[in-house]
């Protein structure tokens, strides 16, 4: 909660490549996945999107972190996969929503990154607060896969939270 957000799709960047925030601007939800999707194509990433499951609202905090945990995922993809493809998919079950970004191995070396390095850990914030898991990690070679489960309902405060590592 500390960090500034910022948002490749809250505004043309200024001279130091940050996007400004616009002050009452609503908060993004999957509604605004086709943009999303649509912008990083533009920025030269060929993404494919697949999404299963019976589509449906979503509550707000679910919709938002979903929404930035593609967003982050698909900048990474930009910033430390140049040449890479990445496909996204959302699978909408009855009791959670699963989001995955999976990327192929990059065509070519990676530009040293000025980035704070907060990414996974800010994904990871977001699906711990609503009860959910993020792993991220290599995938299928030299890819590299971010797969997050966000529960649709707020866990009990009964509820244990995950011992597996994954949080």
């Amino acid at each position: 909660m500390l960090r500034s957000e910022h948002s490749a799709d809250d505004g043309p960047a200024d001279a130091s490549g940050r996007a400004p925030r616009a002050p009452h601007a609503p908060q993004p939800t999957l509604d605004r996945l086709a943009a999303l999707v649509e912008n990083t194509r533009a920025a030269g990433l060929t993404v494919t999107t697949e999404i299963t499951g019976e589509r449906r609202p979503l509550p707000p905090g679910v919709e938002l972190s979903a929404y930035r945990i593609v967003q982050e995922a698909l900048s990474n993809v930009l910033r430390h996969a140049p040449g890479a493809t990445a496909h996204v998919t959302l699978a909408y079950g009855p009791r959670a929503l699963r989001v995955e970004v999976v990327n192929t191995a990059p065509t070519r070396e990676a530009p040293p990154s000025a980035g704070a390095g907060h990414g996974l850990l800010g994904m990871r914030e977001r699906a711990v607060m609503l009860g959910g898991t993020l792993t991220a990690g290599p995938w299928s070679g030299r890819g590299y896969r971010v797969e997050a489960r966000l529960p649709v309902t707020a866990p009990s405060a009964t509820d244990p939270l995950p011992q597996d590592g994954t949080a």
